[in-house]
């Protein structure tokens, strides 16, 4: 009986992961029961076996831009092996004849597989799939809860649950607005709930809420809401808002040992109702794209609703005082950056009472008003090995440009230098053990000290930010480290863990 297989791509396998690529197992709900149990592959895990492919198994390859080379080889080798091949994710999403061209894809599905992903099986299987599929965007009471049940033993730090798609913003360079849409398609609290619950009756009690964005009606939101004669948008804004407040109070009633963590905006410092009840909900970290700390660089990438400077050091310090420890993501490689805008940062970040902060190159991700911009001015000579630049994602890593974007100031090579010294000093020893104090215990500053290190690691050591040479000796590394910190994260199984009851609660924004 052909079997069905999903595969997560990735050119570095640390052997355990921090967080659960939830669309492999949100898919593998999608696919039923008539053909078996799929087979699950996270290559940050372990590479694909292709030995494990049989002729007329159905192999389906979801991608980001990040991994789309990659997933493309797969593609070619498991269609070799006789299997019918399948494309998704937000890469095919926006590229979808690029599959076909590079990953011998029989099919392609655009935007969500939740419910189309059965029809696309059953094509297979009867030898008769369609090039292209259009899942679009499902509402929120549709999305399915995961296959919790297949997931590898011993193999995940944290899970993940997804309480809403979509976000309200149009930063210049992220996509998710396009493709996922400005309107939030949020899930009702009890389906969220459920699938918590489920988690941690298997011994899962750190959980990302893997959001587009966990806060989105925001107070600017509801005042142009109710500066309209017809209040028909009020009151659903209302309602997405209530429904935030309702699934906070449920995750509040879950035993007290759990621990959450999304990404949200940074308009909710303004929002003192809203932390106090992730606080009680025990939110305890976010991602906050802080992004640039100039006014200059927030107009660079369409996110004036930030603050910079010293009022950006106290909405940082807001979230930190309400309980929320943040993990701030800043972008280097801003047509407004100077070579003193790294220490500024790299101050700033330490002033702000950061629990963690990434520090990314600019990059043009498809799909974003960036990548427009900087494709409709490239030359079309240039190339790499006969590969377009505006198709960087299709050059070899080794010999991408680590900054694609130029910049009016500084080359490539010293805008990677300068960001990469920001990861090492706000990482130091001396740097972590200082924001360790943000927890109480020794054996918790013991722990911050291990999971900073190993962020540092899997990310900066591993990424762009960094040179191909230290690459796989920092993979080596953070899968020792890996190995060890996953026992600090997981906790005893409580299979007989029931589901609260649920409270209702009028709430005006």
């Amino acid at each position: 009986m052909p079997r069905i297989h999903l595969v997560n791509p990735s050119d570095v396998s640390f052997g355990v992961a921090v967080i659960t690529p939830r669309w492999l197992y949100v898919l593998a709900a999608a696919t039923g029961h008539a053909w078996g149990d799929p087979i699950l592959v996270d290559e940050t895990l372990a590479p694909l076996d292709a030995s494990t492919i049989a002729p007329g198994d159905v192999v389906g390859i979801g991608i980001h831009s990040g991994n789309a080379r990659r997933g493309y080889e797969l593609g070619q080798r498991v269609r070799a092996r006789g299997a019918w091949v399948v494309f998704g994710g937000i890469h095919a999403t926006l590229f979808p004849q690029e599959p076909h061209e590079h990953g011998a894809a029989h099919a392609v599905v655009r935007g969500d597989g939740d419910i189309v992903w059965q029809t696309v099986v059953d094509d297979c299987l009867k030898g008769q799939p369609r090039g292209q599929y259009e899942g679009g965007r499902i509402g929120g009471d549709a999305f399915l809860p995961a296959r919790w049940d297949l997931l590898p033993e011993g193999r995940y730090m944290w899970a993940s649950v997804q309480t809403v798609r979509g976000c309200p913003k149009h930063c210049s360079f992220c996509s998710v607005w396009r493709t996922d849409g400005q309107e939030p398609r949020q899930r009702t609290v009890d389906i969220v709930v459920r699938e918590i619950v489920e988690l941690r009756r298997r011994g899962f009690r750190f959980i990302a809420l893997a959001d587009d964005n966990f806060y989105p009606v925001a107070f600017s939101d509801l005042a142009m809401a109710r500066r309209r004669s017809d209040h028909t948008r009020l009151r659903q804004l209302e309602s997405l808002r209530n429904e935030r407040f309702e699934l906070m109070d449920a995750l509040a009633q879950l035993p007290e040992d759990m621990v959450f963590f999304t990404q949200i905006t940074m308009e909710a410092a303004e929002d003192a109702a809203f932390l106090d009840a992730m606080h009680r909900a025990r939110i305890r970290g976010a991602l906050i794209g802080v992004e640039a700390v100039t006014p200059e660089g927030l107009m660079d990438v369409y996110k004036g609703f930030n603050v910079s400077g010293e009022q950006l050091v106290e909405r940082l310090r807001l979230f930190a005082d309400h309980g929320v420890n943040v993990l701030g993501s800043f972008i280097f490689g801003l047509p407004s950056d100077r070579a003193e805008t790294f220490e500024a940062t790299v101050s700033l970040a330490k002033r702000s009472k950061l629990a963690f902060a990434q520090f990314v190159l600019l990059t043009p991700f498809p799909g974003t008003i960036d990548f427009e911009a900087w494709a409709a001015n490239l030359n079309e000579q240039q190339t790499v090995d006969g590969i377009p630049l505006s198709k960087y994602w299709l050059i070899p890593p080794s010999k991408r440009p680590k900054l694609l974007m130029p910049h009016p100031t500084m080359d490539g090579e010293e805008i990677r230098v300068r960001a990469q010294a920001v990861w090492d000093e706000f990482y130091s020893w001396r740097n972590v053990w200082e924001r360790s104090r943000l927890v109480s215990s020794l054996k918790a500053r013991i722990a911050f000290v291990l999971i900073s290190k190993l962020y540092r690691q899997m990310y900066a050591n591993t990424g762009i930010a960094t040179d191909s040479a230290r690459v796989n000796r920092s993979a080596l590394i953070a899968r020792i480290m890996a190995a060890q910190c996953r026992r600090l994260f997981i906790a005893r199984p409580m299979p007989g863990l029931t589901v609260p009851a649920l409270r209702v609660r009028e709430r005006v924004a």
